[in-house]
């Protein structure tokens, strides 16, 4: 079989999907469907829909797109079974069951934004810069039963920066991602796969998650030390963006998002959460260890903006503090 007589199923909802799905429709390979979220209601009382990044990519190449509301919807599974696909292809979508990742003679894969098995879950790239790691990758996997849990096909490493925030390695990621599902499928169709079980690489080190990620989530700890906090700001930068809220005397708390952050070691007696601030030119919150210099930031209801233009606006007075 070649590229052209392969039929392919493509799975996806994000941006991180899109370069995939493009690298596959422009190397000439026959995506037969594309599978996606159903709109989401956007706008003041949710009237105008916002199709996904995936579809709307779909959609612009004439592709067939399904949005199922439910994988196991009856008339969608009947639908899937008339694309007579070869092959399915995951790319940050959502769980599936199994009478559709079983359903193509090929079986179905996924590309993973970690070195699997490390970072199950779904938000392994936010999770690999918070924990301070220096190296993750990507993996493409065949499906089975468990989340993240079916037979590693291939894997790419790729170094993390101490500077680079989760926006800098999710870019990265996501073009290496395209690379990767290319020469998953060239070895699925040459029949030159040799997939290994994760069981064998997890009793090479501690396995760490990647859960979901809510607001409470994001709420910087001021009482964990510098590289601590300071990994913590860079895995959640830009988006969704950690944050604080800033005290001051009598009036009400106000959140304090805070995008970009240098480090200093140094030994202080200030509580954690203390400010140390000249009002001009620098704004650093104290740690355990020493402070975290704030460098970009977004007071509630205001736009993102540096640390010297937040401070031209806002007045401190001896009782301000994070918290």
């Amino acid at each position: 079989m070649n590229k052209k007589d392969l039929r392919i199923v493509y799975m996806g909802t994000p941006e991180f999907a899109v370069e995939s799905l493009k690298r596959l429709v422009e190397g000439g390979y026959n995506i037969v469907g594309v599978i996606t979220m159903p709109d989401k209601p956007m706008g003041r009382h949710g009237s105008v829909l916002q199709p996904s990044p995936v579809k709307q990519y779909a959609v612009s190449q004439g592709l067939k797109v399904l949005q199922p509301e439910k994988l196991k919807d009856e008339q969608f599974l009947a639908e899937l079974r008339e694309l007579k696909a070869d092959l399915q292809i995951v790319v940050a979508f959502r769980m599936l069951p199994e009478v559709v990742w079983n359903m193509p003679p090929m079986g179905t894969f996924n590309l993973h934004a970690s070195l699997l098995p490390q970072y199950r879950g779904a938000a392994p790239i936010n999770w690999a810069v918070i924990n301070g790691d220096t190296e993750t990758g990507i993996t493409t996997f065949f499906l089975k039963h468990e989340i993240d849990t079916g037979e590693i096909i291939d894997q790419v490493r790729v170094p993390i920066a101490d500077t680079d925030n989760v926006e800098i390695v999710y870019n990265r990621l996501m073009m290496l991602g395209g690379d990767l599902v290319l020469k998953t499928v060239d070895a699925i169709l040459e029949g030159n796969v040799k997939t290994t079980p994760q069981e064998e690489l997890a009793q090479i080190e501690e396995l760490r998650p990647a859960p979901k990620i809510f607001k409470e989530t994001c709420r910087i700890d001021w009482t964990q030390g510098v590289k601590k906090v300071y990994d913590f700001v860079r895995g959640l930068s830009p988006y969704p963006a950690a944050w604080t809220e800033l005290h001051q005397g009598e009036q009400a708390p106000v959140m304090l998002k805070i995008f970009e952050t240098e480090k200093q070691y140094c030994s202080h007696n200030y509580q954690p959460g203390s400010i140390d601030t000249d009002k001009k030119t620098y704004f650093r919150v104290a740690t355990t260890d020493g402070y975290l210099n704030i460098r970009s930031l977004q007071l509630a209801g205001k736009k993102r903006m540096e640390v010297t233009d937040f401070l031209r606006g806002y007045r401190f007075d001896d009782s301000t503090y994070v918290k």
